[in-house]
């Protein structure tokens, strides 16, 4: 029996309540992460932190019909 079809046979109250139950494990683990990252010294510093937002500052140029970036 595999994991969807185990699923499918509980309750809807059932499926339900456990759809809730992984949300708020979800929130509880987004809340609470920036404490437990301070807590274990894993907190990035300043310059990690401008470091790691310019390589991820993504720049998007429109592409036309026709052009092609091949040869660039």
């Amino acid at each position: 029996m595999s994991l969807w079809s185990s699923y499918r046979g509980l309750t809807p109250k059932t499926r339900a309540l456990f759809g809730v139950g992984v949300m708020a494990w979800a929130s509880i683990g987004l809340w609470l992460s920036p404490q437990v990252e301070s807590a274990l010294g894993m907190k990035a510093s300043q310059e990690e932190q401008e470091a790691l937002d310019r390589k991820l500052a993504v720049r998007i140029s429109q592409v036309r019909e026709g052009e092609s970036n091949e040869g660039k």
